[in-house]
């Protein structure tokens, strides 16, 4: 073989390690860079998860302090299942304080009125709850926890001073909480996102799509 052949040969492998070295360099950078893509998202991830979780346990906190137990013990799982609303989906329709208050405190009378004119009947827990179910959905303040309310009420044998505590007192502390809460912590989205947001935002009841 000749010299120019030989170099030209030389010429070619040069250029092909050359080829793989720029390769094994770029699929290095890209998992690199991939690493510290899922590593940022892990941390912000992780922030958020605590974020949601340090004011649902602030907000659970105050409501077992300020609301009554012995009174109210099934009214409080109520309150629960609002917290995972307003700090884990902040920005629902059903955690804006049109559903949250309008759900709970009319959700609750129902039950209330229901016993009181009825009593505490079988027939009666399931009219209170499809009363409840047609004004929330009428009036657009679906909370779905709210739902329970009117059997809570009506189990406790509630009379009207139930709304103000434990509900009025319980939904108030757990707004309160979410007000203040999305605002130190940077970054969040400040509670209410809309104050008066319909739930739902339009006309979807049961599952009809028009």
């Amino acid at each position: 073989m000749s010299a120019c052949g030989q170099g030209s040969a030389g010429e070619h492998e040069y250029r092909r390690f050359k080829c793989r070295r720029n390769l094994i360099t770029c699929c290095r950078l890209m998992a690199e860079d991939s690493a510290s893509k899922w590593k940022s998202r892990l941390a912000r991830d992780a922030l958020r998860l605590s974020s949601c979780a340090g004011g649902a346990a602030l907000g659970a906190s105050l409501v077992l302090e300020f609301v009554d137990p012995p009174n109210a013990p099934l009214f409080l799982a109520s309150l629960g299942g609002s917290a995972i609303f307003l700090f884990g989906l902040t920005r629902a329709p059903a955690a804006q304080p049109r559903a949250l208050f309008g759900g709970h405190v009319c959700s609750a009378l129902i039950g209330v009125f229901c016993y009181q004119a009825f009593g505490d009947a079988l027939w009666v827990y399931v009219m209170a709850l499809v009363l409840a179910l047609i004004f929330m959905l009428i009036t657009k303040t679906v909370h779905p926890l709210a739902g329970a309310n009117p059997l809570i009420m009506m189990h406790a044998h509630s009379g009207l001073l139930a709304i103000w505590q434990p509900v009025l007192v319980g939904v108030t502390i757990l707004a309160l909480v979410a007000i203040i809460w999305s605002r130190l912590v940077p970054g969040m989205i400040h509670y209410p996102h809309n104050w008066l947001e319909k739930s739902p935002p339009s006309i979807t009841w049961g599952g009809w799509v028009e």
